[in-house]
């Protein structure tokens, strides 16, 4: 009887939760927005302004509500634009493909001579993950597939906007120094074991007489080293010289692009380094900065046509907003 009786009331109270559901589960899944045939949630908003701010959006509404609301119109209306926007990628079956977005974030680190970590570096600076990141891209990349498709006229980017960019933007384009390299590692099991430290030395001189000898530095890592970049033929990238360890940039300082040097001696064993690249400290040369530049150009551009065209889909789109 006792269990019955804690039964029914738990119906009830489900029940009764059914028929007078909490307050602000009720308040922050109502709909703020109609577009086409789907909707846009105080949920999904919210979401956005604490992205957006960095704030919770009931903080923020207490701390300024004119704030709020004047956040949560402006980032209304982007999603509005995005659900118009992907409802024309469905309907004209644009997709892009992962390896699509790979590509494309390659070409922005060759265009602007960085490596994927000073990319991932600069994102984190600036409090943007990764994944976001990839979103935008593929984002832009719908976006200027979508313009090509519905703006007959070709997008031409002049020589003159070329050059009038470089001179307007020319801090954007300071290179710092930058050192690529390439590395035999030797580790050492034992830091004490000096026997073991002899064998390594003989080894390293070894593959040293072997380099002289005229055999790649590249197949020799791949057969030789215990470190990173071995697959690779011993290639590690680009460093900035300014974060290179004191000691190792002042051996690489005396080495020109295809030198080797010596055996370097570390508590973990020994490496062998080839410089296969340097960067001088300065400024990007208008042909160094110009595939980047395009790129700045001709995205502004598709942005501006792509604004145009959605004020053109809203005219014909149904929307509601009750935010």
């Amino acid at each position: 009887m006792k269990k019955r009786g804690i039964i029914f009331i738990i119906c009830v109270g489900l029940f009764s939760f059914l028929l007078h559901p909490p307050l602000s589960a009720e308040i922050a899944n109502r709909v703020v927005a109609i577009v086409n045939n789907d909707i846009i949630t105080l949920h999904e908003l919210n979401n956005e302004i604490k992205k957006k701010t960095g704030l919770e959006p009931d903080d923020l509404k207490r701390q300024d509500e004119k704030a709020y609301f004047k956040t949560g119109r402006k980032l209304l209306n982007r999603m509005i634009d995005k659900k118009i926007s992907h409802d024309k990628v469905k309907e004209l079956q644009i997709k892009v493909a992962p390896a699509e977005v790979d590509a494309a974030i390659k070409r922005v680190e060759q265009n602007n001579r960085i490596t994927h970590e000073e990319l991932l570096e600069t994102l984190e600076t600036e409090g943007v993950t990764y994944e976001s990141y990839r979103e935008n891209i593929r984002n832009q990349i719908e976006r200027m597939r979508l313009i090509n498709y519905e703006v007959k006229s070709k997008i031409i980017i002049r020589e003159e906007g070329i050059l009038e960019y470089y001179n307007r933007h020319k801090d954007e384009f300071g290179t710092e120094e930058k050192v690529r390299l390439a590395a035999i590692f030797l580790m050492q099991k034992d830091p004490l074991d000096q026997t073991e430290r002899r064998a390594l030395q003989r080894k390293g001189k070894k593959i040293l007489s072997m380099l002289k000898d005229g055999e790649s530095f590249g197949e020799l890592a791949m057969q030789f080293s215990q470190g990173p970049g071995a697959k690779e033929g011993g290639d590690l990238g680009f460093f900035k010289t300014a974060q290179i360890d004191p000691e190792l940039a002042k051996i690489v300082k005396e080495m020109s692009p295809g030198d080797v040097s010596g055996i370097i001696t570390t508590p973990s064993g020994m490496k062998i380094i080839k410089l296969l690249e340097k960067q001088e400290k300065g400024v990007k040369t208008l042909e160094e900065a110009r595939n980047a530049i395009y790129g700045n150009l001709y995205l502004e551009e598709v942005n501006k046509r792509y604004v145009s065209w959605i004020k053109e889909l809203r005219k014909k789109a149904y929307i509601k907003v009750t935010f």
